[in-house]
Parts: C-alpha cells; structure tokens; sequence
C-alpha cells in the first residue's frame, strides 16, 4: 500500500473532485483545483532541480498556495520544510541552512528578509514568491502565478513509498528548531487518521478515507497557524476523508468567528488556552452563529478547566475533546469533555493503546493513582531529528526490546484510569526538593476571573534552589489583587505550588501557534520588578 502522504490526497481528488477542498482569504478552490495547481507546482519546481528527497521551505501565513506547496512536495517525493514566519535573520539563516534548504516557497511581506539571508545559505537556489497583497517589492525569485502558467497539470509523476520522508520543524522551549523527521505511513498513523483515535484499531488500507467522504463531509477550520504540526494534520486529515477546510490567514479571533458563521463550520481546531480564551472574549462580544458547530477539538498546549467551563457555558451543544501529543510523538492520548468533569490540573486523557509512563531510569511506572512518570509511545514513532543523531538518542529508549519516544512530558496515573498531563520536565520547578509542572499551575491562575494569561517559571531561591514565579497577564482594565489571586490559587493547588513571586505584562509571550514562550518568561523576569 502506498501509505503516502500525496497518494492519500490523492486519492481524495479522485473521489469527491468537484467538493470545495480549501477556503481562506476570500478565495476556494475544489479538490481538482487544488490538485491542478499542485501539480502544475510540482512540474514548475522539478524543472528547476527539485526531486526526491529535496527540501523546499514553505514561508508563508495559512494560504491556498501555502497548501498546494505542501502538496506539490510530497508529489515529487520531495520534502515540505515550515518556516515560522516570526523567525528574524539569525533563525532564518539556521533553519535554511540546517533544513538543506534548495528551494523556497514565501509570501511577498517576507521578501526582505529573505534577500538578506540568501547570500548566506548558498544551498538555496530557487524562489517562488506569492502575492499576498502587502506589495512589498521582490528582485529575487519568481512570482507564483507566474510559475504555475505554462505548466501541465498533469498528475504524471513516479510511484511514492509509505517510506518516503516527512519532516516537521519544532521550535521546543530552547534553542534553535529542530526537524522531526517521520515516515509518511508512521506520521499519518500519529496523526493524520490512519489509526481511530477513540478504539485504537488500524485504518486497514489507503483509501478507507476517501471511500468515508464520498458519503458526506464535515467543514473543518484549524485555528492555528500551518507552520504548526498541529493545523497540518488537522488539515491533512480532513482533506484525506474529501473534507473541506477553512483557514483565516491569521488568528484573530473575531475572523475566526466570521468564517465559522460563514463557512458553516463543523469542527473547529485550537491549540489550548491561547487560542480558547481569546476566542471566548470575542464570542460574547461579538454576534456570531456558531449554531453550526458540533464539536471543538484542543491539541498540543493547556486547556485548562474554567475556559474549557466557559466554551460549554456558550456553546452547550458543542463536545469538545483535549489531546496530548507532540511533534515528537504524535497522538498519544484523548479526553472528552463535560460540563461537569473535573480537569483542574491539566488535560485528563485516555491514552492511546501504545502510550506508557517510564521513569527517570526507563522503566516501566505501573499504573497506579497518582504516579508519575514520562509519557512514552512506541509503535509508529518519528526516525528521529534530521541530521542529528546525537539528539535523537535523548529522546528514545527501549524496554524489553521495544522502542520507545520519550519527548520530556510528564503525566500522572489518575484513579479512575486516566491520565492527567503535567508538562514538559525541562520547564519542571523544583522547590525545595517537591516538583513543580507550571502547566497545572498556570491552569489555577487562569481561572480566576481577573487573569487572561499566564505562565509559571522557576527562579533561583537561596533557601529552596528554586521558587515558583509567575508572569501574569491581567484582562484589559484590570489590575488584579493580588493577595486574593494567591488565596485564590491556594484553593486550587497545594501550597508550595503558590507563585511566590508575580510580574504583571501587557501580553504574555507565545509562538505564532499559542505554545508557551517559557525562554521570553525568564527574560521578562530579569528585567522587570515584580509586582
């Protein structure tokens, strides 16, 4: 079976051609469309030297070309790079040159910087440019319309393998990115819908996916940016089962309430709080038709209890699901949500049939009510990080001659079978020797009403090595008490779990996709005074 990212799309075309395949900023395309452009893509970029294996960088805001990139790619057996559109010079040149960067595709409000960093990553030799209305001037590259005329949109290309390469940049907690690189089959077993991700069973072959959409579709928006693992495979996945997707070019959340009144929207996609509460506070203040959607769907960040409270509250005929996972990782676990389900300490989930907890010595943690240990997935798990194969050990451990990816997230056996997510152990807090995960914390400042945003942070304490800090991001027009906001935590997590020290800011740091910026709230602390 060709268990093959374009295959699948693919086989989408084939089966429902004339369905709307892709809406964002005020255009569509059908699922033939998409393919004409794409393969009129991918011949443009094969006669400039693009084949299997060939890394193409796609630099761009959530957009059609965005996508028909992406496709165009796997087509050729090539691989689709995301570039984070908020990386500057320094980042850009190590993303380039790291990812062996010899083709770019990029919107036009990024041209300058792309010129700048071209002379330094010579492996990089050509440029498509997409007109994305900024006008911004360009001398390097082609312009993407221009690219496509002429060419055959013909779907004429080499067979492709399950083991063809798929490779996700990640941003993490520090340092530079780095690329997740996965087989097309294990991937989409992760992520895309090859696998139930209630049961556990197998999609058993190719075109499963596509012979389900002939029957009847759901609009799906993913909120989240496609530089993010997140949105592609919701996107992905959709379009694999002849779904059709809408995207805002960027989240706002009132946009993203305009296309689900216009679009009719079905599912809606978001990555934790970060994009949850905003999208709340624009709800109610704005007059929107949600009526159409059924269900809200939370990846790859918190979501934490009171605004998972206050989407049911608005939305009381929505089911909202939270899943855990990683670009490491995949889907290893998922919960639904209900109005009366108590998630106070981070996501509760049901793992998935081949995630465990290991401890610090790679053994085995029995599940038992409140132990710990770090999620473990074998089964279709990444090949590792490109071009590093020193990384890649940190990450991997075998049990009883398993494999297993061990990503660094922490999480805890509940009694009922469950398991609570606690965070990444790189961002743990020890205090005076009791462990700390700043996302269970972070849930308990934001519930309190005076609280928009939050994260918690570890900083030297002479007595206890580390004490708990915060940098809080109050709601416009509020300042909050703070003795009351501690009085209010300490009724929700135990006490040397308390913030004892609190920075107030305008906005909390974050990546284009809501994840937690932990670096930025470090350096907020060094140079600000605590409130």
């Amino acid at each position: 079976m060709a268990l093959n990212i374009a295959d699948l799309l693919e086989h989408a075309v084939d089966a429902v051609p004339e369905r709307v395949a892709v809406v964002c900023g005020g255009r569509q395309v059908t699922f033939a469309q998409l393919e004409k452009r794409a393969n009129r893509l991918a011949h443009h970029l094969a006669a400039h030297g693009v084949g299997p294996g060939s890394h193409i960088g796609v630099y761009s805001r959530n957009s059609i070309e965005a996508l028909e990139t992406m496709f165009a790619a796997y087509k050729l057996r090539a691989i689709a790079v995301n570039v984070n559109y908020r990386y500057v010079h320094g980042e850009l040149r190590y993303l380039f040159t790291n990812a062996d960067l010899v083709a770019l595709v990029h919107e036009r409000r990024y041209s300058d910087r792309v010129a700048a960093v071209l002379p330094e990553t010579p492996k990089l030799k050509h440029v498509v440019v997409v007109d994305d209305g900024s006008g911004t001037p360009y001398e390097t590259g082609v312009e993407y319309e221009s690219a496509l005329e002429g060419e055959s949109d013909e779907r004429d290309f080499g067979e492709r393998s399950a083991d063809d390469l798929y490779i996700l940049y990640t941003g993490g907690t520090t340092g530079y990115p780095k690329g997740v690189l996965w087989r097309h089959e294990d991937i989409w077993r992760a992520l895309g819908g090859g696998i139930n991700f209630v049961t556990g069973e197998y999609v058993p072959d190719e075109w499963t996916l596509s012979e389900q959409g002939k029957s009847g579709s759901l609009v799906r928006l993913p909120a989240a940016p496609l530089i993010h693992g997140a949105a592609q495979w919701a996107a992905f996945g959709a379009l694999f089962t002849g779904s059709p997707v809408v995207f805002v070019p960027q989240f706002d959340a009132h946009d993203v309430w305009r296309a689900v009144q216009e679009h009719k929207v079905q599912v809606l996609t978001i990555v934790g709080d970060a994009m949850a509460r905003p999208l709340v506070d624009a709800y109610r203040s704005g007059d929107y038709d949600a009526s159409s959607l059924v269900a809200v769907s939370s990846h790859a960040a918190l979501f934490s209890h009171s605004v998972k409270q206050e989407f049911l509250e608005m939305l009381p005929n929505v089911v909202i699901t939270d899943a855990i996972g990683s670009s490491e990782s995949g889907f290893t676990g998922i919960g639904m949500v209900g109005k009366d389900s108590d998630h106070s300490a981070g996501p509760r989930v049901n793992f998935g049939k081949d995630a465990i907890l290991l401890d610090d010595e790679g053994e085995v943690v029995e599940p038992k009510p409140g132990a710990v240990g770090l999620i473990g997935r074998r089964g279709h798990v990444p090949l590792g990080y490109y071009g590093d194969p020193e990384k890649t050990r940190t990450i991997f451990t075998e049990v009883d001659g398993v494999r297993y990816v061990v990503p660094g997230d922490y999480a805890r056996y509940e009694e009922d079978g469950t398991v609570t997510l606690l965070g990444r152990g790189s961002q743990c807090v020890n205090t005076g020797g009791e462990k700390v995960y700043p996302e269970e914390v972070e849930g308990a400042l934001k519930s309190h009403p005076d609280v928009f945003d939050a994260l918690v942070i570890g900083i030297p304490d002479d007595r206890l090595g580390q004490r708990v800090a915060a940098v809080v991001q109050p709601r416009p027009g509020v300042r909050p008490d703070l003795a009351a906001l501690e009085a209010h935590v300490r009724t929700e997590v135990a006490g040397y779990k308390v913030p004892r020290t609190v920075w107030l800011a305008e906005e909390i740091g974050r990546s284009p996709s809501g994840k937690p910026d932990y670096p930025w709230a470090q350096r907020y602390a060094a140079e600000h005074e605590p409130a």
